[in-house]
């Protein structure tokens, strides 16, 4: 199918005509069935394992090349003090990636995992979400075809995307509650660790953000485009290309789980392909989670963002592989 590279809602459309394969999630299934141990007693574990086959395509899953795109930008909406720190640390945390320092860096390279850093922004802000749109047309398209082109190239068995971008959490929060609706205060967190007085101008930015857009009147794509982030967009287009090209993917938190959920609303079942890595500190994210019928696979009160905690994550997938995969059978442990 030939699809309009400008239009997101028609390759979302036809990203989701991908399927996973049922023939081999079924052997898997039927395998962690017969291993050797108590029936049920490492269920979540084995759900994770099929899961990793029907996308893989194939009855012997694995999680051995693993890949972590982690997008940065800034936003026009943090000149507002909705942050414990400047717009400046988004580049000062870019150079820290790229220099292999980061906390990122640590637990990618603890896992094996190749890392590579996307910048849809840094120290191009978008537009002040209060006031006006978050982005034009054709930067939103722009930031789409960023996360598609990054996933294109991958040579990976699993995909983890993160993000970065000092005031993301609120632009996070204005997408979720357009969407969802309730107060903006029971979207907002505390992010970075701010103060009082700042989660209060974040209440009062996403509160403003959502009269301006008007709360359930803007379809999904575009709340995505009027109230979020270059980053959160590039996430968005990077788990569509992911499913076109059946590659399961593990999300990180808040910022990208609210990324991801204009995709749901749009066609529902669209992230059959992603799992919650985690669920984390900020209140909204489990709130995320329950819409999409989504099971964290952690819970540590993590709340750092670029993609740490689907990377605390990541180990369990092999965990889960394995408890399968290298298990003899009653079956094969009867003929040793």
């Amino acid at each position: 199918m030939v699809v309009d590279a400008t239009d997101p809602e028609a390759e979302l459309s036809a990203a989701v005509s991908v399927l996973p394969s049922s023939s081999h999630a079924s052997e898997v299934a039927e395998r962690a069935a017969q291993v050797l141990r108590p029936a049920g007693a490492l269920t979540r574990l084995d759900e994770v394992a099929i899961w990793l086959a029907g996308w893989q395509r194939t009855n012997r899953p694995t999680a051995d090349r693993p890949a972590v795109l982690i997008f940065a930008a800034d936003h026009g909406v943090a000149a507002r003090g909705v942050s414990a720190y400047p717009a400046a640390v988004t580049a000062a945390m870019q150079l820290a990636v790229e220099r292999g320092v980061a906390t990122c860096s640590a637990l990618a390279k603890a896992q094996g995992a190749t890392l590579r850093l996307i910048d849809v922004g840094v120290g191009r802000p978008t537009n002040d979400l209060v006031v006006e749109d978050a982005m034009d047309l054709a930067r939103f398209h722009a930031s789409w075809k960023a996360g598609a082109d990054a996933v294109a190239g991958l040579d990976a068995d699993v995909l983890v995307i993160g993000e970065l971008g000092i005031g993301n959490t609120t632009a996070a929060a204005a997408v979720s509650a357009c969407l969802l609706g309730g107060d903006a205060a029971e979207w907002v967190g505390r992010g970075t660790g701010v103060d009082d007085a700042a989660l209060a101008r974040k209440v009062d930015a996403v509160d403003a953000g959502i009269r301006r857009v008007g709360s359930g009147t803007a379809g999904p794509i575009d709340a995505l485009r009027r109230l979020g982030g270059a980053e959160l967009v590039a996430m968005a287009g990077a788990a569509v290309e992911a499913r076109r090209r059946s590659i399961p993917v593990v999300l990180d938190g808040f910022i990208a789980t609210a990324a991801m959920l204009p995709l749901e609303l749009s066609i529902p079942g669209a992230l059959d392909h992603v799992l919650a890595g985690h669920v984390s500190a900020e209140g909204g994210h489990r709130r995320l989670l329950d819409h999409m019928g989504k099971r964290p696979l952690i819970e540590l009160d993590l709340r750092l963002g670029e993609a740490s905690g689907a990377l605390v994550a990541l180990p369990l997938l092999r965990m889960a592989v394995a408890a399968v995969v290298d298990v003899a059978t009653f079956g094969e442990f009867g003929q040793m």
